[in-house]
């Protein structure tokens, strides 16, 4: 039996707020999770006795876990309830760190790896799903941003503080308190989200697939894969680029990570009010502001200050696009909401791992440590280009069904 009572009046703010707050702190413990072992590789890799490209391959097995997940998991999970889905997505990954954390040898440790972000990607999209249907008009892509607020939030807090008692107290610990954020989270999501209306289990595997017929949904997959790529290029080799660019010593690394994060976090913030407003318009704004701040960037970032500012520029710009495009698979495919909605973070992986992969390749080719910002404009720029693909079909669709376009580029014409 569910212990998330069915509403049957809206949701008081108070509530509301509670409930958001539940959700979030599960995004929390997934964002400590997916980003403080790239911190601990070399704690790792002396402790189980690999080389340190060996135990990056965690990485990689998280990541493809989030991509092959996310789809599958949503799939799977078709016939249950939203609610009770997201208490089950959280205890898988706390089983997946809990695994993790006791791992004997590699090999355990990266199939943990994997089991921990297969249900990364459902995970969101079933929260961002219950956030906008349990939130009133003109607040929706608000509240989807205060679920996302807590990946951000970990990437300025919960990242560096487990790497810090990773390193001083042992690797394993990191994973064991993400196992203690993920029951905290399964208590709360239990006793304070509710079933939203009309985002129950859908009943059917071939009505989620048809979010796949959509054509807005793969323009939307496309942004984030590409477009958000850019932002990845040079967050990954961070690391590298403050001590051999800005010259401030590997000692500045966290500080460069803390603005970083701050900057996502703020973006994640203001991208919630402006695309309740415009979801195309935040959108275009995130990615052509994060062109001009690659860009800017790669011209100015021998200077430490200006370097600083321009990485918190980038971290907000690309954040615009996060809650955007969350929306946007949502109101692209209505009657398939779960898998569009989990796909957006199969996406962001595949973002992720592109601008890693394009960033080494031209740093190989030694074109020096501030080609990836400039592969980070290139992939932006191709990602504006697919969003002003997508407008220009949904503005000659609406014309066609004789049905006025919104202010905000709204994508209630089927796609």
């Amino acid at each position: 039996m569910s212990h998330t009572p069915t509403p049957s009046a809206p949701l008081s703010p108070g509530r509301l707020r509670l409930v958001i707050l539940a959700m979030s702190l599960g995004a929390f413990a997934i964002g400590t999770t997916e980003f403080a072992s790239m911190g601990l590789l070399p704690q790792i890799a002396r402790d189980l006795e690999v080389s340190i490209p060996q135990a990056g391959m965690l990485i990689t097995l998280y990541a493809l876990g989030v991509v092959i997940g996310a789809p599958l998991v949503t799939i799977a999970a078709v016939r249950i309830p939203r609610a009770r889905l997201l208490v089950l997505l959280i205890g898988l990954i706390g089983l997946g760190n809990l695994l993790s954390a006791v791992a004997p040898d590699f090999g355990t440790l990266a199939t943990a790896r994997f089991i921990a972000g297969l249900p990364h990607g459902a995970y969101f999209g079933v929260a961002s799903l219950v956030a906008a249907r349990l939130s009133p008009p003109g607040r929706r892509a608000r509240s989807v941003s205060l679920v996302m607020l807590g990946l951000t939030i970990a990437t300025m807090i919960g990242v560096p503080a487990s790497t810090a008692l990773g390193q001083n107290v042992g690797w394993r610990s990191a994973y064991v308190i993400v196992v203690v954020i993920a029951a905290a989270t399964t208590l709360a999501i239990w006793r304070l989200v509710p079933e939203p209306d009309g985002a129950g289990a859908t009943g059917s595997i071939r009505g989620e697939l048809g979010a796949l017929r959509r054509g807005q949904v793969w323009f939307a997959l496309g942004i984030g894969a590409i477009g958000f790529g850019g932002m990845f290029a040079v967050y990954s080799y961070i690391g590298e680029i403050v001590p051999g660019v800005m010259g401030l010593g590997e000692r500045a690394v966290p500080l460069a990570l803390f603005v970083f994060g701050l900057g996502m976090t703020l973006g994640n913030l203001i991208a919630g009010r402006l695309a309740d407003r415009s979801v195309y318009g935040t959108i275009f704004l995130g990615l052509i502001g994060m062109a001009l701040s690659l860009a800017v960037f790669a011209m100015v970032a021998h200077q430490a200050i200006a370097g600083m500012v321009l990485l918190l520029a980038i971290a907000i710009t690309s954040q615009l696009m996060g809650p955007s495009l969350q929306l946007f698979l949502l109101d692209a495919s209505p009657d398939a909401p779960s898998l569009a909605a989990a796909l957006h973070h199969s996406a962001l992986n595949i973002g992720n791992s592109l601008g890693a992969a394009l960033g080494a390749a031209v740093l190989a080719a030694g074109w020096g440590l501030l080609a990836p910002a400039w592969t980070g404009v290139v992939l932006a720029v191709l990602g504006l280009g697919i969003a002003g693909w997508s407008f220009a079909v949904h503005r000659r669709q609406a014309r066609r069904a004789a049905v006025p376009t919104s202010a905000d580029g709204g994508l209630s014409v089927p796609a």
